[in-house]
């Protein structure tokens, strides 16, 4: 038996839903999740959360707007892949979005298509400048917080017993950056 079920969301405590909710139960909605999220990732939204562990092969998810379910194209094509894989449908009412149809499959594909282009030149052009930078001498990343001369001595002090915390304190930053500290000394020392 086929089930609609709807996802509202609005973005802070001041919003409200009502005009969302009046839609969705217009819809036929017998059940509708609510979030006040930003949506700016799925685990912001404890709702959507629920609704796809809910959700069961046959049903029609319902949204408003498409932008309710997902901010980023990506994460929209993701979220209605998985609701695909359980064998349910995406409907959203304001915009021709509706995956119980042919050509909405085929509109949901085309997307996919253009979300994997758009993806994979952005990886392209992050590669090409990252090649630029290194060919005029720039490496990316964040500075490092110590110098060698600090790497030095933080060895020192690990080999005379000090713990990591101990020097972690000392230098005034978190026992993972010892850590890696320690890491490029050996390796550094290893290739002399």
């Amino acid at each position: 038996m086929t089930h609609m079920i709807g996802y509202a969301r609005v973005s802070t405590q001041e919003q409200n839903l009502q005009s969302q909710l009046d839609q969705l139960e217009k819809a036929g909605c017998y059940k509708i999740f609510k979030d006040q999220a930003s949506g700016k990732t799925t685990r912001d939204r404890t709702e959507l959360g629920k609704l796809l562990e809910y959700v069961r092969e046959g049903d029609v998810v319902i949204v408003t707007q498409l932008d309710r379910l997902s901010r980023s194209l990506i994460d929209l094509l993701h979220l209605a892949d998985q609701l695909g894989q359980q064998g349910v449908e995406l409907l959203s009412l304001n915009e021709s979005f509706d995956t119980t149809t042919c050509n909405g499959r085929l509109s949901f594909k085309i997307m996919g298509m253009l979300a994997e282009f758009e993806r994979e030149r952005i990886r392209e052009r992050t590669i090409e400048g990252l090649k630029s930078a290194r060919a005029q001498g720039r490496v990316g990343g964040r500075p490092r917080s110590l110098t060698e001369e600090q790497e030095a001595s933080i060895y020192r002090m690990r080999k005379q017993g000090d713990s990591m915390r101990q020097i972690a304190r000392t230098f005034e930053v978190f026992v993972g950056t010892i850590g890696r500290a320690l890491k490029r000394h050996e390796l550094s020392n290893a290739e002399d």
